[in-house]
């Protein structure tokens, strides 16, 4: 997302680039489905009645879009870190990591995050009248600042691995590292063997029920930090330029195919429907198992599946793509108090929760793109960051 975009013009994959603003597309439409839909949690939510088809359908979006999409930017993140430290060395690469990825965190913490809590969202509550630097303060204070990331929780964890690999790299034996070279990605057992590793590492995280620190969603970590090590094992092999259709085309449908009736009938069998959701994300019971290995599956299928058709048919660039790309990361920052705005103006429409979030997803789209463009990346001292 905004690791290095300054990569050398000529070493520069479109696909790549587009691949990032698609996500932070994604993003915008989970966070709009999180506002109608029953599952997941959102700083404001507009949840209505609704029938087992809308069930099915936002939990088919929603999981499907939690199995890879934040996995996937890991494992991108991962494949640039190896060109991007070799090139600047460790003090430059660390300064730049804590300027680009630390100050947009502090920025959501101290103002963003605040000022969509307090007067959008309006989840700042307090039993007796107050204003708004009362409850910043408050805020710092009890130490909720350090919970309160948002979206941004992504930056911390990217800053938490880049930093990781810096240092390990440093305590490495002292020998130059291989030059880059051609090297096929892995192919079926390679796929299967890392769905597998994921699969078991989630299960025994998410067995240990690791508590929450820092907002940062560690049931999920097993998944990102094998993908940032399999992004940074690409990154000298090329395997990003090396990536198949065919197979690519395999994957997406054996993920949207077969994946997708075994994700009914788990689901189904397990209780998910009637209300035993628990059960499926925590704890030794067969169906975080199941799902710890649909997820996984999952992911790597579509991680390998849509890199490959995107650097197939969509690597190039025109003014559209182009615009999407440049304003991104500044929308992935800014997107929250503008998403839930216009979640309020629409808030008394009578459309079914689909449509809800349909619209929604569209007006957040426009409203983040266009104020990206036309006000926060303009800012001087925003500039440097976004």
């Amino acid at each position: 997302m905004s690791e290095d975009a300054e990569q050398h013009s000529s070493d520069r994959q479109l696909f790549i680039d587009n691949f990032r603003w698609i996500i932070i597309v994604l993003v915008l439409s989970m966070h709009a489905a999180d506002t109608y839909s029953p599952l997941g949690s959102w700083y404001f939510v507009d949840r209505r009645p609704i029938l087992m088809p809308t069930l099915v359908f936002f939990a088919a979006w929603q999981m499907y879009l939690q199995a890879f999409f934040m996995g996937t930017l890991f494992l991108i993140a991962g494949y640039f870190v190896p060109h991007s430290l070799d090139r600047k060395g460790a003090l430059k690469y660390v300064c730049d990591r804590l300027i680009r990825l630390g100050l947009p965190v502090l920025l959501y913490m101290l103002v963003i995050g605040p000022v969509t809590e307090y007067f959008v969202a309006h989840s700042w509550t307090s039993s007796v009248p107050t204003s708004f630097a009362h409850e910043w303060v408050k805020h710092i204070q009890n130490g909720e600042v350090l919970q309160e990331n948002g979206p941004l929780w992504f930056c911390v964890a990217l800053l938490i691995l880049s930093l990781t690999y810096v240092v390990c790299r440093a305590f490495a034996p002292a020998k130059p590292l291989r030059a880059p070279f051609v090297d096929e990605p892995p192919r079926a057992a390679g796929l299967i063997g890392l769905a597998l590793l994921i699969a078991i590492a989630t299960f025994l995280v998410r067995l240990a029920r690791p508590p929450s620190i820092g907002n940062l969603p560690l049931r999920d970590f097993a998944q990102y930090i094998v993908l940032f090590g399999v992004g940074i094992l690409g990154a000298r092999r090329r395997w990003m330029t090396q990536l198949r259709l065919s197979i690519g085309i395999r994957c997406m449908a054996f993920a949207l195919g077969p994946g997708l009736l075994a994700w009914y009938a788990m689901l189904r069998s397990g209780g998910f429907f009637n209300g035993n959701t628990s059960a499926f994300f925590v704890g030794l019971h067969w169906q975080s198992a199941a799902f710890a290995l649909w997820e996984s599956c999952t992911c790597v299928a579509m991680c390998y599946g849509f890199l490959a058709v995107l650097r197939a048919k969509f690597d190039t660039q025109g003014r559209v793509a182009e615009f999407m790309s440049a304003n991104a990361f500044s929308v992935y920052v800014f997107h929250p108090p503008i998403l839930i705005l216009a979640a309020r103006l629409i808030h008394g429409f009578t459309w079914p929760s689909v449509g809800m979030f349909l619209t929604l997803t569209v007006l957040a789209v426009i409203g983040s793109f266009t104020l990206s463009s036309t006000v926060f990346r303009r800012l001087p001292l925003l500039q440097r960051i976004l």
